[in-house]
């Protein structure tokens, strides 16, 4: 074997109904006496609980999807006339991106409280939204410096949208098969990833609130940042990404709904490796794509870009954005046919297999 991976260093507290504490005590170490607490929608109010005893130097609570460069300018701004020395993200993965795109800048400190499953937490990703484009990169000076799991802090998330924050995180473990840095350590971390994120929302679907469940999900999708981190973006995330920079789709949604059609149309070139994601999502069969089918029809996930808004004349718009970002080592050559054909196949919720024929038939 000959391969080089890279492991972000990052500190990792985890435990059910600690966040305060723990976020207290970081701050502590860090030496911040005027944090920036970002945060905003339903994740406010969990918010306001763990910061009842912080004195922070600036309160914001506007977040966008996909962080428009305007609305990443004016937050970096109020930090900076706040004087604030660390920064504090309570909330998805829109309100951790704008965090970065704070830290990016500011080179402050970066502490991140998720309170879903989408695990931009765990990596050195940032990504900015201009005229209809998303742009991503990577810094070291974004990584937070310490991410706080909280399961309870995701009870009050609905199944659906947990469904879906599950979904982009098996999206991370899936691409790291084959992104283009992969190697058998991120494989092995997207495997395991995928088996508790497989078992987490089975458990989330049945009782919404388990927290053993949801405390796995938070594992899981902390996993599939990691492979993800050090392996790198794959042919999903560059169709989800222009997806959701180009049409604005939700970004959750998208990454749920574009899975499995990517994965039918790279397993068959991969058998060993699909083999062992069928065995990590439950199956016997060794069929990856069958095995993710089955685990949505069970937990009732999203089945078509059309139900979020994508239409069918946006279609050979996303073709060539998607083309030219796709990189050369996807295990199957993507052309304008096939991926045409992946991605009206996941507008239209078709069968998943029907992407498979086509991207072996181009």
């Amino acid at each position: 074997m000959v391969f080089e991976h890279s492991t972000a260093a990052q500190r990792v507290l985890f435990g059910s109904d600690k966040a305060g504490e723990f976020l207290t005590a970081e701050l502590g170490r860090l030496g911040s006496t005027r944090p920036m607490i970002i945060t905003g929608g339903s994740a406010e109010r969990a918010a306001r609980e763990i910061t009842a005893r912080l004195e922070p130097g600036l309160w914001w609570d506007e977040v966008v999807q996909h962080v428009p460069v305007e609305l990443a300018e004016k937050a970096r701004a109020a930090a900076s006339e706040a004087k604030v020395d660390a920064l504090v993200t309570v909330g998805g993965g829109s309100t951790i991106g704008l965090g970065k795109a704070v830290a990016l800048t500011s080179g402050l400190p970066l502490i991140a409280v998720p309170t879903t499953y989408a695990g931009s937490e765990a990596t050195d990703m940032w990504g900015l939204t201009e005229n209809r484009t998303k742009t991503t990169g990577l810094d070291p000076k974004v990584l937070p410096v310490t991410v706080i799991y909280d399961a309870a802090l995701s009870r009050s998330l609905p199944v659906g949208l947990s469904v879906a924050s599950g979904l982009n995180g098996m999206a991370h473990c899936v691409d790291s098969l084959w992104a283009p840095k992969a190697d058998p350590i991120n494989r092995t971390f997207a495997l395991e990833g995928a088996r508790a994120l497989t078992i987490a929302l089975r458990g989330i679907t049945a009782d919404p609130d388990d927290l053993r469940a949801r405390e796995m999900a938070l594992y899981g999708c902390y996993l599939a940042a990691l492979s993800f981190a050090s392996a790198g973006s794959g042919m999903h995330h560059k169709i989800a990404h222009v997806l959701g920079g180009t049409f604005n789709l939700p970004h959750a949604q998208v990454h749920a709904t574009v899975l499995p059609y990517v994965l039918a149309f790279n397993a068959p070139a991969v058998p060993e490796v699909s083999a062992r994601l069928a065995d990590a999502l439950g199956a016997d069969s060794g069929d990856a794509t069958e095995a993710l089918s089955s685990l949505y029809r069970e937990i009732d996930a999203p089945r078509a870009l059309a139900d979020i808004g994508f239409t069918e004349d946006g279609i050979a718009e996303a073709v060539e954005r998607s083309l030219k970002a796709i990189p050369a080592s996807n295990p199957t050559t993507p052309t304008e046919e096939n991926l045409t054909a992946l991605l009206r196949a996941a507008r239209n919720g078709d069968d998943p297999a029907s992407v498979s024929v086509a991207a072996q038939q181009a």
